[in-house]
């Protein structure tokens, strides 16, 4: 039964396959052609189920990898299946969906933030990197700020491509949750100079951290009292 719903699913994956959106997402380091909005029409009409989840994963076809992490039962998972997971799962795109659909949801989720933060692997740093905006942005309680501060000023300027993105996003999440931390995280920016020049399209905001956190902290500011 599993196994006719596999092929069946890589049977339509196949037939939604467009080399247009295939040649655009190799340039930025993934491997499938088909639209995440087809993908997800797919998600919700298997809704959830783990077992054809897992399935769909071990084809390691990457479209049928984001369907499995849109229906999969994030909580039903161990601790070494996810670690085993995000290491099979190389391009960007799986591994975003997995950190963020699958690992934020698992009780596992801070072990393994500080288990992959630590890891040789910039890809899977990276990941750790990810665990730990959330962290700073929601439960910043019992985090060194300043040790991660610390850290990337020491290596973030340095770091691979996805890494260096990680960190600096960590950058910017300190210093537009945390005030007390603003001014370092900004000057650390402004040093380091990392995305500084990144091509940004108009009405988005700049991954250049000064900007970035500038940007958001004005946002949140409450709006001027309106006339009486």
């Amino acid at each position: 039964m599993i196994e006719t719903m596999v092929a069946e699913v890589l049977a339509e994956l196949a037939t939604l396959d467009d080399p247009k959106a295939r040649a655009v997402n190799e340039r930025h380091g993934d491997d499938h052609g088909v639209n995440l909005g087809a993908l997800r029409a797919i998600a919700k009409r298997l809704k959830t189920q783990q077992d054809l989840a897992v399935a769909l994963w071990a084809t390691g076809d990457s479209a049928a990898r984001l369907v499995a992490l849109l229906i999969c039962r994030p909580r039903a998972f161990g601790r070494d299946e996810l670690d085993t997971m995000l290491r099979e799962a190389r391009t960007p795109k799986v591994q975003d969906w997995l950190v963020n659909y699958v690992v934020k949801k698992n009780p596992h989720a801070e072990e393994l933030r500080l288990h992959w933060s630590a890891d040789e692997d910039p890809v899977v740093a990276s990941a750790g990197w990810a665990l730990t905006v959330e962290r700073v942005a929601k439960k910043p309680a019992g985090l060194d700020l300043d040790g991660l501060l610390d850290v990337i000023e020491q290596r973030m300027k340095e770091a691979p491509d996805r890494l260096q993105w990680a960190m600096n996003h960590c950058l910017a999440q300190i210093g537009i949750s945390h005030a007390d931390q603003r001014a370092r995280a900004v000057a650390i920016g402004e040093r380091l100079e990392v995305l500084k020049d990144y091509p940004t399209p108009p009405n988005c905001t700049s991954p250049y951290a000064p900007i970035w956190i500038a940007e958001m902290v004005r946002r949140q500011e409450p709006a001027p009292a309106g006339r009486s």
